[in-house]
């Protein structure tokens, strides 16, 4: 069985989340809870949402519906 490449550094990933304007110490997780790949979790000891496998669809629900507007996807260039 293969699994999804891990995104080790959060600067090689589409998804990135604030910090700052992450909520999901507050108990949300909207951008988790939305993504069709179960690629976005919750870091418990930082209490940030962040992209725990690089396999995004670039789909756009985690951006669109995230309440304080703290993830952002990044789509490449030729799928624009």
């Amino acid at each position: 069985m293969q699994y999804a490449p891990i995104a080790f550094t959060p600067h090689a990933v589409p998804v990135s989340v604030d910090a700052d304007k992450c909520i999901a110490h507050k108990g949300c997780t909207v951008c988790v809870d939305v993504c069709p790949l179960d690629v976005l979790a919750i870091d418990l000891s930082k209490g940030t949402a962040y992209m725990k496998f690089d396999e995004c669809w670039y789909c756009m629900p985690c951006e669109k519906d995230c309440p304080t507007g703290a993830v952002t996807v990044e789509i490449p260039y030729l799928l624009r």
